[in-house]
């Protein structure tokens, strides 16, 4: 079995303190993978050891067969949406994802344009950051998780700040890039509704601790 992301007895230790406790995550490609747990359980932190955002203190992690936390690079085709999407407020939706876009310049303006366009935005809006809503910002957050493209998919809390018709977009679009993609998705919510919709399997997080869910 081919295997999007291996996380291998992970153990991350910040000042004493054990905030994932050998967490052992097998994804195959085209699964959709839940995380649930309570504010703090470590969720955000597992999935920025995933993407080489901190290095583990033990343990290895491996996305598409290539260890993480090597070479100080993202992981290969991989979008990654986590806790709040940070950009730059004094340019628009457009540039600071052509920004983004041109750290490995694999797409153009084409691509970036349809990815604003997937999540319900304006890519002609030229209004800065600063005057976009919570809604909008966490729209833009996930074209810029989506616009490359990428066959694994990691979501932290995509659903926040947005209304209600918001989270039935995006629930489809991510259902459609499962169903006509073959997508590998990773997705925590505190809505349990989000869960149901989209995950084959969900995994409970509790003091840096991940277990599959029994409910």
């Amino acid at each position: 079995m081919e295997y999007a992301l291996k996380v291998t007895e992970l153990t991350k230790i910040i000042q004493k303190h054990t905030i994932l406790d050998k967490v052992n995550l097998a994804v195959p490609v085209g699964a959709s993978i839940g995380i649930v747990g309570r504010n703090g359980s470590g969720k955000s932190m597992l999935f920025k050891a995933v993407c080489g955002l901190i290095l583990p203190t033990s343990g290895s992690i491996e996305v598409w067969g290539k260890k993480v936390g090597t070479n100080g690079k993202f992981p290969q085709d991989t979008g990654i949406l986590i806790e709040s999407p940070g950009f730059l407020p004094q340019y628009s939706g457009y540039g600071n994802l052509s920004m983004l876009a041109s750290i490995q310049n694999k797409i153009k303006r084409p691509e970036i344009e349809a990815a604003i366009v997937q999540v319900g935005l304006d890519p002609t809006d030229k209004r800065p950051i600063r005057k976009y809503s919570m809604g909008m910002k966490q729209r833009l957050g996930i074209a810029q998780a989506l616009m490359e493209k990428p066959r694994l998919l990691i979501l932290d809390e995509p659903m926040n700040g947005l209304d209600a018709k918001g989270v039935i977009d995006m629930r489809n679009i991510l259902q459609h890039l499962r169903e006509q993609n073959g997508i590998t998705l990773i997705l925590t919510s505190h809505h349990k509704d989000d869960i149901d919709a989209l995950c084959d399997t969900v995994y409970d997080m509790d003091n840096g601790v991940l277990t599959p869910s029994i409910a």
